[in-house]
C-alpha cells in the first residue's frame, strides 16, 4: 500500500525478483491517484488501485472499501510501504497481525508523522527507523526490528530524512523476506519471525 514516491515499493520489488526471497508483491493499492508508486507498479506489470478518502462520505466508508479492495488480492502479508492513512475496525479486524509498517525512528520514541522533525527538535544524537505491525493506535504496534541512524551535525531534516530512507528500505525488505520464509507471529506486544 503506497502514498507517494514508490522508493520503498521498489525495493520490495526488486527484491522480489529473487526466488529465494520467498514474497512476492501481488498489487498495489493507493490513496491517492498520480503517484510515482502507481507508475512503478504498472511498469513492474502489477495490479493497481487507488481507493481515495475524497471518494467516501467517511472514513468509515474509506476503511470498509479498502478491506474489500485490499481483499481481492488476497495477500499473506499486507506492506505499508510509504502509506499515509491509518486504518479503521473494519480493516484491522480483516487484516489485523499481517500488517507492517516502517517509521523513521526508533520507536517508542518520536511517534506520529513528524517522527525525523521531533528527533532533531529534541536533541536526539541516534535516531532510526523502526519496522512494526500495525495495530490500532498511531504508531504503537509491536516491534519487529529496527536499526540506528547517527545525527550528524548540521543535519536538517531532509538530509537526516534521507539517510534514515536508506537504511528503512533495506530494513523492510529484509523483514518482508523473512516474514514470507517463517510466518509472522504476534502475542501482545510481542511479534517473532519463524
Amino acid at each position: 500500500m503506497v502514498s507517494g514516491t514508490g522508493s520503498n515499493l521498489a525495493a520490495l520489488l526488486a527484491a522480489h525478483d529473487d526466488p529465494g526471497y520467498g514474497a512476492r508483491v501481488v498489487a498495489v493499492v493507493a490513496d491517492r491517484r498520480g503517484i510515482r508508486a502507481l507508475d512503478i507498479a504498472a511498469e513492474a506489470g502489477i495490479p493497481t488501485a487507488v481507493v481515495s478518502v475524497k471518494d467516501f462520505d467517511d472514513r468509515a466508508a474509506w476503511d470498509a472499501a479498502v478491506a474489500e479492495t485490499v481483499s481481492v488480492f488476497q495477500p499473506d502479508l499486507i506492506v505499508l510501504a510509504g502509506f499515509m492513512k491509518l486504518f479503521g475496525a473494519t480493516f484491522l479486524e480483516r487484516f489485523g497481525g499481517r500488517i507492517i509498517n516502517t517509521h523513521p525512528a526508533l520507536l517508542p520514541a518520536f511517534p506520529g508523522a513528524h517522527g525525523v522533525r521531533d528527533a532533531l527538535e529534541y536533541g536526539a544524537k541516534v535516531t532510526g527507523c523502526t519496522v512494526m505491525v500495525v495495530d490500532e493506535g498511531i504508531d504503537t504496534g509491536p516491534i519487529l526490528a529496527q536499526a540506528a541512524v547517527a545525527v550528524e551535525p548540521g543535519d536538517d531534516e531532509t538530509s537526516l530524512h534521507e539517510r534514515i530512507k536508506v537504511v528503512e528500505r533495506s530494513l523492510l525488505v529484509e523483514w518482508v523476506g523473512r516474514i514470507a520464509r517463517g510466518g509472522l507471529t504476534v502475542d501482545g506486544r510481542h511479534a517473532e519471525v519463524g
